[in-house]
């Protein structure tokens, strides 16, 4: 039996070295062409001798020449997943429905769908908008938010859907350049990413918010630390409208980066502010900022240099309670950011090791209504505008957000579609087959700027008609509108949850109304945070 499995397993070694032998033969006899296929064969032999010889694949040690099939399949394994096998509602990560939505709006292409829903109305987590029986139509649907506090010099007026955080660096140059050509036509906002401006972001014209991670690239002195002079250099930048702080990311919360100096090209140099030759690091924690207190204080000086733009920072919720530290500490300085973005952990244009992206942060519908009601809770809310982001491609994105407290929506994979992405998921790798995030210049040219930066505009357009539509078919008059009792969950087969009962709006204030039984766990959480510092009271 083993010689047998054997003779089985080797016999396509065998094969092709008999066939080598033949085609060489044939050709010294008949003619020179049968040298072709003995090329073939001849190196296919070759092949399988140095499989049985190699220490490296076990499987090829024992079944040489065919065992490359095994490595063949599992390369294209996604395709044949994404193209051949998965359902329209299969999320991995976004379905085909919620895909083929953003290119047909992107696209100009009809997006209505005969015959019903394909959703599974009575499964857990379906949600659903309630309608009025009374619509109203809405003919502008450039919908807009103003974001600035009080101590903010130039507030900005934003959309309610823009462009969130990708760096040039990740994304390619025509990328980059198509995201905010398209920006600048639409009249919507686009997040520069941790990468700071590029020279790709300033020929698109649009509007932009200037990312300062703990790189501080664009502001970055030579030791890696803040510098002011050349932070007010860029904040300063007439293109850019706001400022925002980056704490931490979606796909990689508290996860730091480096950037190869392989990788490194003088445009990217060039935009990040650091040498060519040395690997660039992204350290997981900021070194001008160590509590709370020290934070706002920066978050002061940010506005001050910036000749008082809109300040915020971004991200993604984990400790609870290191959140209510930040509302602490602005209710012990005075200093309020202008903005607060939430990321979901579903966010994920960066790429991550597997458990963050899997089991670390906090999903957005969570963190969001977090965030929403402690501000609430500290009355603060009035003063404090909050984005969302995560997985946010449809106007029911934007609506629930809007419902759970957002005032306005960030979408990146979203745009990325827009733009020609097609969910190959090989973002790190460097090959992008259709140019959006790579840093090959032959790959990147198939991403054509004037095109691509129309869809980006009319992906951004549609999907606010789409919302205005959805907002006039519950009866209101403006998306800012929508509360959680608009929406509906369904939680089991036979039971649902108002939004209201799911994801309440807590009282203003209850955080210092000792006599009410509101938000108890907030109130422990409240009770622990402390304004000078991040690390959790003694037990």
């Amino acid at each position: 039996m083993t010689d047998l499995s054997s003779m089985t397993r080797f016999a396509p070694l065998a094969g092709v070295i008999i066939l080598a032998v033949i085609s060489l033969l044939a050709a010294l006899i008949w003619t020179w062409w049968l040298l072709i296929p003995f090329a073939a064969f001849a190196w296919l032999s070759i092949l399988g001798v140095h499989d049985v010889r190699q220490p490296g694949h076990s499987i090829l040690r024992n079944y040489p020449v065919l065992g490359h099939m095994r490595f063949l399949f599992e390369g294209i394994r996604p395709e044949i997943r994404q193209y051949l096998i998965e359902s329209d509602q299969d999320e991995e990560p976004f379905s085909r429905d919620a895909r083929s939505l953003v290119y047909q709006r992107a696209k100009g292409q009809e997006d209505k769908r005969p015959f019903g829903t394909r959703m599974r109305v009575y499964d857990a987590g379906y949600a659903w908008v309630t309608h009025s029986v009374s619509p109203v139509e809405l003919e502008d649907t450039d919908f807009r938010v103003k974001i600035g506090g009080k101590d903010c010099k130039q507030p900005y007026s934003a959309s309610l859907l823009n462009i969130s955080a990708m760096s040039f660096g990740s994304l390619s140059g025509n990328a980059i350049e198509a995201l905010n050509t398209g920006a600048k036509a639409g009249g919507f906002a686009h997040d520069t990413g941790e990468g700071s401006v590029s020279r790709y972001h300033t020929a698109g014209g649009g509007d932009l918010i200037y990312q300062v991670a703990s790189g501080y690239f664009g502001a970055r002195a030579a030791d890696g630390s803040f510098d002011e002079d050349k932070f007010r250099a860029t904040a300063t930048l007439d293109q850019v409208k706001m400022i925002e702080l980056k704490l931490s990311q979606g796909a990689k919360p508290g996860h730091g980066g480096m950037l190869p100096a392989s990788k490194i090209t003088p445009e990217i140099a060039e935009a990040r502010g650091i040498p060519m030759g040395e690997d660039c690091v992204s350290p997981a924690a900021h070194s001008a900022f160590s509590t709370p207190v020290e934070m706002m204080e920066f978050v002061g000086r940010m506005r001050d240099l910036s000749g008082g733009k809109p300040v915020g920072f971004k991200l993604c919720i984990g400790h609870r309670r290191e959140f209510m530290c930040i509302v602490k500490a602005m209710l012990e300085t005075g200093i309020a950011p202008d903005f607060i973005v939430v990321d979901g952990t579903e966010g994920g244009t960066g790429a991550a090791p597997v458990e963050f992206s899997n089991h670390i942060g906090m999903p957005l519908v969570e963190g969001l209504t977090f965030v929403h009601n402690t501000l609430r809770g500290a009355g603060l809310r009035g003063e404090i505008k909050i984005g969302a982001a995560g997985k946010v491609v449809s106007s029911f994105d934007i609506a629930r957000c809007l419902a759970l407290g957002a005032d306005w929506c960030n979408s990146a994979r979203g745009f990325m579609f827009a733009i020609g992405c097609i969910q190959a998921q090989a973002c790190h790798t460097n090959h992008c087959p259709v140019g959006v995030a790579t840093q090959d210049p032959m790959r990147a040219r198939a991403l054509d700027v004037g095109s691509k930066s129309e869809r980006v505009a009319r992906f951004h357009r549609n999907t606010l008609k789409a919302l205005g539509e959805m907002t006039g078919a519950a009866g209101l008059s403006h998306p800012g509108d929508f509360m959680p009792q608009h929406l509906m969950v369904r939680l089991g087969d036979k039971e649902m949850a108002e939004g209201s009962d799911a994801y309440p709006y807590l009282p203003e204030g209850f955080l210092f109304d000792n006599q009410s039984d509101v938000g108890g766990d907030y109130r422990k959480r409240w009770a622990r945070a402390s304004a000078a510092s991040f690390k959790p009271p003694a037990l």
